[in-house]
């Protein structure tokens, strides 16, 4: 099978483009609005893009509330997502109206970061505290606004909860991340191998 994304014409049921772009972490974003009020959205469209410095990046078809604080305020956390938290964090992505609290309406506890002005989920395993660097609005081929919202984020602030770490690690067996797969699939990451570079 071979298709072109311009005609989209692959003759399956549903667009198979983010099953084969898998798995891919999910960033729970915490923020916070200038009226005051808390948001946690889950991003599929999320990962660590650079390590020195440490920087993350999330992103959405279309002006989410969670876009539109982090450009109002500067700073947002990345939650990290267990398998135990998993069906909050669902709960989390309701579409639901701006101003509303989805830490409540998910039956998590929100805790204030120590160096930003956001909130974080208080039973998460790890979290980032992050601070805006850039916002981009990427273009197509020919050069036409889309409508996508990449936030870009510096770590200024990690937590982590020693429940987690092993022998001076942390143990992805205790941690078990989930990420998203295609459709509405998830997978969990407990299943782990290690493998040691080549050296040449």
């Amino acid at each position: 099978m071979f298709y072109t994304t311009d005609t989209n014409h692959h003759g399956l049921a549903h667009d198979p483009f983010k099953a084969i772009v898998a798995p891919r972490p999910i960033g729970w974003i915490g923020s916070k609005g200038r009226d005051g009020s808390l948001n946690l959205a889950p991003y599929s469209f999320f990962n660590a893009v650079s390590d020195k410095p440490k920087l993350v990046m999330f992103s959405s078809s279309g002006h989410k509330h969670s876009q539109k604080n982090a450009r109002e305020t500067g700073v947002f956390t990345c939650n990290f997502v267990s398998r135990n938290l998993a069906e909050k964090m669902n709960l989390s992505s309701a579409a639901l109206p701006y101003g509303t609290n989805e830490f409540d309406f998910a039956g998590l506890t929100a805790k204030q970061a120590e160096l930003i002005d956001a909130p974080y989920v208080a039973k998460a395993f790890a979290v980032l505290e992050c601070k805006v660097t850039e916002i981009i609005e990427p273009k197509t081929l020919s050069g036409e606004a889309t409508d996508n919202v990449f936030v870009f984020g510096q770590v200024v602030g990690i937590h982590i909860d020693e429940a987690i770490v092993t022998d001076g690690r942390l143990d992805m067996t205790l941690a078990r991340p989930i990420a998203r797969m295609g459709y509405m699939d998830y997978s969990e990451g407990s299943d782990v191998f290690e493998m040691i570079r080549p050296k040449v």
